[in-house]
């Protein structure tokens, strides 16, 4: 899957007021793409030193490069800003709303690439952008399903159409938990192992009930009802009822699935007339944080059952050898 793509244009509509940015050429170079999560500082480019440049990213100029043009001959600091534009740099932001260097404006413009100047000093102007772009480029796919924050924990309900993932979510914000996405949930991938949930725009907090249609979840239940994104913590697969299914009985085989590489415990839930699937959903939800904190009752239970084995075992072998008068 390839990673989105986003437009200078996009990203300064975007962080305007966040980054507090001012074009210097409004509208220039609206159209090029930003190709990556990256952003940078030229370093020993300014300098001539170009093998390791990585063109691609977003530039950022700080004091410090400011201050080293600033001191260059005109000839020298021309040779420089021409070496420095003849990459395909997608834009470049001057930090502190420092006073541009004699030719850096006209170099940029000749090479169609956008100069945006913020008021922010360069390492909070670093910190407010790189969680932006790493959220716009993040691995992302749709999931057909349905999305809940159960006591804290994000469980997602899979399963075919019609099976009872938008009822059953319904079921738990009526209890008192919330509705993330239902039907459409993009996921996202956040560093190594997080995926993060969310609805899409235009029916985000919607849900469709058969036989009723689409209901306005915060408008009937409260705003207190709904989340814009959470954490996939837990999958949990709603199936129809099979008698000749094999399903877990003990919880000591954890099975899995994986959703953009990341591994999520997974657990089939069989639907038959009278089964509690609410109640069910939110045992596993806190079934999930006692794992989390170290409490798993399956391997509890089990070292239990042994030990008792272990002790009866001892005792049988200590009885048969006190009858044993041969």
């Amino acid at each position: 899957m390839a990673p989105a793509r986003v437009t200078v244009g996009q990203l300064i509509d975007r962080l305007r007021g966040t980054l507090q940015l001012e074009e210097i050429e409004p509208g220039s170079g609206h159209d090029r793409a930003v190709a990556n999560a990256e952003v940078s500082s030229p370093g020993l480019v300014l300098a001539g030193y170009v093998k390791r440049f990585s063109a691609g990213r977003l530039q950022v100029l700080g004091e410090t490069e400011i201050t080293y043009l600033t001191s260059l001959s005109p000839e020298n600091r021309r040779r420089v800003l021409e070496l420095f534009f003849s990459f395909p740099i997608p834009a470049v932001f001057v930090t502190k709303g420092q006073r541009l260097p004699v030719g850096l404006k006209e170099t940029a413009a000749a090479a169609g690439v956008p100069v945006i100047r913020t008021k922010l000093k360069t390492a909070e102007f670093y910190r407010r952008i790189k969680p932006v772009l790493e959220m716009e480029f993040a691995p992302t796919v749709s999931l057909h399903g349905s999305l809940a924050d159960v006591f804290g924990v994000g469980v997602f309900f899979s399963g075919k159409s019609g099976i009872g993932k938008s009822e059953c979510v319904l079921d738990l914000v009526e209890r008192g938990h919330r509705l993330v996405a239902d039907d459409l949930v993009i996921t996202s991938k956040r560093g190594n192992d997080v995926l993060i949930g969310r609805g899409h725009e235009m029916q985000r907090h919607y849900m469709e009930i058969r036989g009723v249609g689409l209901i306005d979840i915060p408008a009937i239940f409260g705003i207190r009802a709904v989340r814009q994104q959470k954490r996939i913590e837990v999958v949990v697969n709603l199936e129809e009822w099979d008698q000749h299914a094999v399903a877990d009985r003990t919880g000591l085989d954890v099975a899995t699935t994986t959703i953009l590489d990341v591994e999520l415990p997974k657990i089939t839930v069989f639907l038959n007339p009278g089964k509690n699937i609410t109640v069910i959903a939110e045992v596993i939800a806190l079934n999930h944080l006692l794992r989390y904190s170290g409490v798993n009752a399956a391997e509890a239970f089990n070292e239990r059952l042994v030990g008792r084995l272990k002790t009866a075992a001892a005792n049988n072998i200590r009885e048969y050898l006190q009858e044993d008068h041969e």
